[in-house]
């Protein structure tokens, strides 16, 4: 599995990233040469002109990321049945058309506000303003898991809809 949130945070330690976060957002947004990630998110999400210029900035390298990874898959001696891609942002950044199937994993609203808070997300109704309903996921995704139980009956969901997937 790739997941995109991942690439972002090890693109936020390559130096051109740095140089680019800085100028934009200025030196406290990466002390010491380190992507302060929260107050980045803070200065990004202040202005759909920021948020636009950072996503055009990162969305590019996760795809080229991304397809690296795929083509690594599918050369593998032994390659596994399915490559999952966890994307957040997927439909939003229109990278949806590049896979077989999409999974839309959603929960109510109260859910995601608490499960947020709890990993400590900052600028969370700046950040919801820029998603997708999670209707509107759930429209636009090929299959809808609902996440409204413990992290180990997501993991069971979606082992069965995979285990389906390859049948």
């Amino acid at each position: 599995m790739l997941s995109t949130d991942l690439v972002v945070h090890e693109l936020y330690e390559a130096d051109d990233v740095v140089r680019a976060v800085r100028r934009r957002f200025g030196e406290a947004v990466a002390p010491a040469g380190v992507v302060d990630r929260a107050e980045l998110a803070r200065r990004a999400f202040a202005t759909p002109e920021d948020r636009a210029w950072l996503e055009d900035l990162l969305w590019p390298r996760v795809g080229s990321r991304m397809t690296e990874w795929r083509s690594a898959v599918s050369r593998a001696a032994d390659p596994p049945a399915a490559a999952v891609v966890e994307v957040p942002l997927l439909f939003e950044s229109g990278m949806d058309g590049v896979f077989d199937a999409t999974i839309a994993v959603v929960a109510d609203e109260d859910v995601r506000a608490e499960r947020a808070g709890a990993r400590g997300h900052q600028a969370l109704a700046e950040r919801s303003a820029r998603q997708l309903s999670q209707q509107e996921k759930a429209h636009r995704a090929t299959y809808v898991v609902v996440n409204d139980g413990t992290f180990e009956e997501l993991e069971s969901k979606l082992s069965a809809l995979l285990e389906m997937l390859q049948t």
